[in-house]
């Protein structure tokens, strides 16, 4: 129980710095007076990253509050884990391919801690955390479903405002529709090999989650394990 207390508190501090990384960026992206800057919220990173705040502000609560996770909770970060962590490697990729154009990409030490120091740090409590619920492989397919909704609106909206969060969603940057739909298919293969990396992880025993099962659940499993036992012949 203690060590739940120690990830509690951490994640309470990854929401407390998650949420000072999204309003500096904010008002770092207003500072310059560009689209992009008026169309903070339309970014698949910085939503990701509003609801990682709010998972993980519930995550501090619960492991104060409870010995193990409930499964609705590890179902929950992992979806928001796989967003963020996917988000993170597009961004990578982003700012490489710029610098290989010879496009300056400024880099914010907010844009660093949202987009590589968060998600690699909630992915490494996520296969330390003790108490952790495994999930389902069910995960997989379903962690698809926010990029393709973000990604229809996001195509719906973009010649409405002639502005696209990521230049490979804009038809003017791209070669053509092959491009768009390699490039479309290899990010969604991206979030379905992350969000089966924490499925595998969710289901590895982590130390002290045997003795932070509750009490009820370890009964019914022990008196399922008495009932399975061969009975010895009676004389």
């Amino acid at each position: 129980m203690r060590a739940r207390l120690v990830f509690g508190g951490l994640r309470l501090a990854a929401a407390i710095a998650c949420t000072v990384a999204l309003v500096h960026r904010l008002f770092w992206g207003l500072s310059s007076h560009t689209t992009a800057g008026d169309n903070f919220f339309a970014y698949l990173t910085v939503q990701s990253n509003c609801a990682l705040v709010v998972v993980l502000s519930i995550g501090a609560v619960l492991a104060v509050r409870r010995p193990v996770d409930p499964r609705w909770f590890s179902v929950a970060l992992a979806l928001v884990l796989t967003w963020t962590i996917t988000a993170g490697l597009a961004f990578a990729l982003i700012v490489w391919q710029a610098g290989l154009r010879g496009i300056r990409v400024d880099v914010p030490w907010s844009d660093l801690l949202l987009h590589f120091w968060l998600p690699a740090c909630t992915a490494l409590a996520w296969a330390l955390t003790p108490g952790h619920s495994r999930v389902s492989w069910w995960i997989v397919p379903s962690s698809l479903a926010f990029p393709l909704a973000w990604g229809g609106v996001t195509l719906w909206r973009g010649p409405l405002i002639g502005w696209y969060p990521y230049y490979f969603l804009d038809p003017r940057q791209v070669s053509g529709p092959g491009e768009f739909l390699l490039t479309s298919a290899i990010a969604l293969a991206i979030f379905a090999l992350i969000a089966t990396g924490l499925v595998g992880l969710s289901r590895v025993r982590r130390p002290g989650t045997e003795r932070a099962m509750p009490q009820p659940r370890r009964a019914r499993r022990n008196r399922r394990a008495r009932r399975d036992r061969p009975q010895r012949p009676r004389r």
